[in-house]
């Protein structure tokens, strides 16, 4: 009974998930990047939030990966780059947006166009927004995704490798590619500000 109760809330979900889009029920949060030192906000991390008309707030570990399984991902990442684009244009200049790019966004042929069209139809300066990935997307198609990474690199745009320290967290992935920005897992971080010694020293390592 839990096996199919579960099966059913997943069909559901998806077939809300699937008119999402075209519905508008999609928003973008922001969470603020903040210099540890000046404590001045120097970009913000774009992360999307559905709140659905028959399940009311979804949350996004349950919705993304699902987005990922059907490749809905694909137009709905489409969606966010474009939206944070269009938002941060109106920014203070200094100030950076980040977007979360999955691994089917990023192999997705059309990728690196799409970050071209969102920057033109926005007016985005290209040192202004960073994509960030999570090693995961080399386990499948490293080659592929090199490729698409110094593509989008060479317009103007940072990459980030995000969650390192987690997961396989190869060395090898910062020789290969130029990241702008390497994000320590969050595990680390909240263990040193309590003071935690060895998530201190991993994180001076790293």
């Amino acid at each position: 009974p839990a096996l199919h109760a579960n099966a059913e809330e997943r069909r559901l979900l998806e077939n809300s998930l699937r008119h999402a889009l075209a519905r508008d029920e999609f928003v973008l949060h922001y969470q603020p990047v903040v210099d540890a030192t000046t404590e001045e906000v120097v970009s913000f991390e774009a992360l999307i939030r559905w709140n659905s008309p028959e399940h009311g707030f979804v949350s996004p570990a349950k919705f993304i990966p699902l987005a990922e399984d059907t490749r809905l991902i694909v137009p709905i990442g489409e969606w966010v780059l474009r939206e944070a684009c269009r938002q941060a244009v109106n920014w203070p200049e200094n100030v950076r947006v980040a977007v979360n790019v999955s691994g089917e966004q990023l192999l997705d042929s059309n990728f690196a166009t799409s970050v071209v069209n969102a920057l033109a139809e926005s007016g985005l300066a290209p040192n202004r927004l960073e994509i960030e990935v999570t090693e995961s997307i080399f386990l499948r198609d490293g080659t592929t995704a090199n490729h698409v990474l110094e593509r989008i690199m060479a317009l103007g745009c940072g990459v980030a490798l995000d969650d390192f320290g987690t997961g396989y967290s190869s060395l090898g992935y910062l020789r290969k590619l130029r990241f702008s920005t390497i994000k320590v897992d969050r595990s680390f971080v909240q263990s040193a500000a309590t003071g935690n010694a060895e998530s201190i020293a991993i994180i001076r390592a790293v």
